[in-house]
């Protein structure tokens, strides 16, 4: 069995998420999702979420895609993450290109970057949805 995991915050679950989600799955036979406590995106990524990490994992194990969500609370347990999980594959989408590279080195894992639905952010939903409020 292809093990495969990635990390975000997944806020305003959205089909840019799914599509990233589906081609994630798409790596292997079964899929990890680390997904960031509220702590950490406040504390590590300076970001407030919209929903709270409890109701983003019920969203997630939602998702058919998805066989596992855990949570992410720091930047350095992806090493652990992989070699408790006996991870195969690490995925991410392709903003993070290079960023997570040494995981190859350290752990063996492949690393794949997919590319991101390019219409679609979560930044770009808050934004729009801002301006709207302000007309």
């Amino acid at each position: 069995m292809k093990k495969i995991i990635t990390y975000g915050s997944f806020d305003l679950l959205h089909y840019g998420h799914i599509n990233l989600l589906r081609r994630a799955k798409e790596q292997g036979d079964y899929l990890i999702v680390a997904l960031s406590t509220d702590e950490f995106n406040h504390q590590y990524k300076d970001k407030k979420s919209y929903f709270s990490y409890e109701k983003r994992k019920q969203l997630l194990e939602a998702v058919r895609y998805v066989d596992l969500v855990i949570p992410e609370n720091s930047w350095e347990q992806k090493v652990s993450d992989i070699k408790e999980f006996k991870v195969d594959k690490f995925v991410m989408g392709n903003d993070w290109q290079g960023k997570f590279d040494y995981l190859h080195e350290e752990t063996g894992v492949e690393v794949i970057y997919l590319d991101r639905t390019p219409e679609i952010s979560t930044s770009q939903i808050k934004e729009d949805l801002n301006k709207q409020l302000k007309q």
